[in-house]
């Protein structure tokens, strides 16, 4: 028990010196502002914003989550009924399929006007 005392404690000590190292030695400039979407912080909220960061974003998080839904079909392949995997799998792609056509049918893709 008191191995464990000593450890936790060696490490929370180690993690405080690099936390205020890295406080001392960062460069604060505080004249400077973030940077966020090519828009300045500090001038109007109200200026027009491009839809196309929007549609971007958009687009990524559901090709993201796609993904991130897809990859668990092939471990699962080996501990299913074949038929049941693949009308489920075939079923999951033809949802994203038609997701992706009706994006190309509302000119979602376009960048261009």
């Amino acid at each position: 028990m008191i191995l464990m005392l000593n450890i936790f404690t060696l490490i929370l000590l180690i993690a405080n010196i690099m936390m205020l190292l890295a406080i001392m030695l960062s460069k604060k400039s505080f004249s400077s502002s973030p940077f966020e979407c090519g828009f300045d912080p500090k001038s109007s909220a109200r200026i027009p914003f491009s839809l196309h960061f929007f549609l971007i974003t958009v687009i990524f998080l559901i090709f993201d989550v796609e993904i991130a839904l897809i990859f668990p079909i092939i471990p699962i392949f080996k501990l299913v009924n074949f038929m049941l995997w693949t009308k489920v799998s075939i079923f999951f792609l033809m949802i994203l399929i038609i997701g992706l056509y009706h994006e190309w049918n509302q000119n979602m893709l376009n960048w261009t006007n």
